[in-house]
């Protein structure tokens, strides 16, 4: 196990996934062990995406959004082509995800996770493969695209390529950590 510390650089690599073919799964049954809905925000204000981003990402190193002006990421979300959707669970946030349809034919999951709180308790497959059978329902939509790097959970690139999705490209990246790390 490998320690290390903030203000560390560290070397990562991104890893660009593609689906080119609507999958065959259908849409899952909703999760039981308490109320749980999908909710789609419309024009979110940007305070409501950094906390559910940093919910789900403080811990794998997701600080970009944080370096853009507000007006940058305000933009992002409140552009037609781009939804975020919030998973609630008994009354809280457990997830989100963001659909990204700005370029013509593509669907991007630009964002997804769940909050540490709500990992282990089988909404990751659900979440997923109901974002994936959403983002294939936007009009004109012929690939599904998503990205993940080393730095987020480990379980996150099997679990998209077990949804379908294909590596298309890496990239090596270094970033200096905000936060101390046990790998």
């Amino acid at each position: 196990m490998t320690s290390l510390q903030a203000g560390d650089e560290v070397t990562y690599t991104v890893t660009f996934l593609e689906m080119d073919h609507h999958p065959t799964f259908p849409y899952p049954p909703m999760p039981t062990g308490g109320p749980t809905v999908l909710l789609a925000a419309d024009e979110p204000p940007v305070w409501y995406f950094l906390n559910l981003y940093d919910a789900v990402g403080a811990g794998y190193e997701w600080t970009d959004q944080h370096e853009k002006p507000k007006a940058e990421v305000e933009g992002f979300l409140h552009d037609p082509a781009v939804t975020l959707f919030t998973l609630m669970r008994t009354g809280w946030p457990a997830g989100f995800f963001i659909l990204d349809g700005r370029i013509e034919g593509v669907c991007d999951l630009a964002y997804f996770g769940l909050v540490p709180e709500a990992v282990g308790l089988g909404l990751g497959n659900y979440l997923l493969h109901t974002a994936i059978l959403m983002g294939w329902e936007l009009p004109g939509v012929t690939k599904m695209t998503v990205n993940t790097n080393s730095l987020d959970h480990p379980r996150a690139l099997p679990l998209y390529q077990k949804a379908g999705f294909a590596p298309a490209r890496r990239a090596e990246h270094k970033r200096i950590l905000t936060r101390d790390r046990t790998h």
